[in-house]
């Protein structure tokens, strides 16, 4: 039992950089200092996160059979978890359309790549970072392409696949990377996951609290089944110990930002989708010390 203690309160130091800069951001909002959401948006998304990505991918230690193991078992468990929220939803009375990339889609990139950092190491990074190059692309083009009046041309070429593309491309035919782009890349990459926190915690200080009791049971589907979904494939697979692990951390992790923002923009559930992600998002940070626990068994 002690043992277990003095785990989730090291899992809560380590978790308090996560907190302090996501607190930061909701600071920021709350006592409405300026803040270039949409400059630091098209940054991250076009610049310093494709360039994580290739720095990852180019420097991992993991070989290429892992990688192409988690991006696999990545796709698979976000299609399991996507057909049993979407039977739940509509067992529970929510719209299916609406309402289902919110309740699948992970945060996998504001909590995903620094949690699974924090708990497995560079390792883990590496393995969190495919994980959500696959994510990535599930959410802007399928994902969004589910919602009524969504038209989002020239998302299949998005930044984070051309750049996992390009990384996965240069490692397959052993073609040598120049050290100023190695460098390029790491000092570009470096600033994402700050960013991607003072982000998440801005934008979740401005998202209004409507919708909290239709939110609450998306946020219990993304949370559960997310997680079950995870273990689901890492079993069916057989994956190694620490890719089972960071693959179960990131189907775990709350409802993603931009669910609620595609939501918003082209539905009439935005309110929903917002108390999803604050409940499910409160949920994770009070439950993280315990999952970061069970994953590493």
């Amino acid at each position: 039992m002690l043992a277990v203690v003095q785990f989730y309160w090291s899992a809560v130091v380590l978790l308090l950089p996560l907190l302090a800069c996501a607190g930061i951001g909701a600071y920021w909002a709350k006592r409405e200092y300026p803040f270039g959401g949409t400059f630091i948006t098209m940054l991250v998304t076009t610049v310093t996160t494709p360039a994580l990505v290739f720095h990852t991918f180019v420097t991992t230690q993991l070989d290429d059979r892992a990688l192409l193991a988690i991006a696999g078992a990545s796709l698979l468990a976000l299609l399991a978890c996507a057909l049993a929220c979407a039977g739940l939803l509509r067992l529970f009375g929510l719209p299916v359309r609406t309402l289902l990339p919110t309740a699948f889609v992970p945060n996998a990139g504001n909590l995903g790549l620094p949690v699974s950092q924090l708990a497995f190491g560079d390792a883990g990074l590496s393995a969190a970072v495919a994980f959500f190059a696959v994510n990535s692309f599930v959410t802007h083009t399928i994902a969004v392409r589910m919602l009524p009046g969504a038209n989002t041309p020239g998302s299949w070429k998005s930044p984070v696949l051309l750049a996992s593309v390009a990384a996965v491309s240069l490692r397959a035919l052993d073609i040598p990377v120049p050290d100023w782009l190695v460098a390029t890349s790491r000092m570009l990459g470096a600033v994402t996951v700050p960013l991607m926190l003072l982000s998440l915690g801005h934008a979740l200080a401005l998202i209004p609290a409507n919708g909290m009791r239709a939110g609450a049971v998306v946020a219990g589907l993304r949370l559960a089944v997310g997680l079950a979904a995870g273990y689901a494939v890492v079993w069916l697979l057989g994956l190694p110990d620490l890719l089972a692990g960071a693959l179960a951390l990131q189907m775990a992790m709350p409802c993603a930002v931009v669910s609620y923002m595609y939501a918003r923009r082209y539905t009439d559930v935005g309110d929903i989708a917002a108390g999803a992600v604050l409940v499910s998002t409160v949920v994770f940070l009070l439950l993280a010390p315990a999952l970061l626990w069970f994953t590493r068994q």
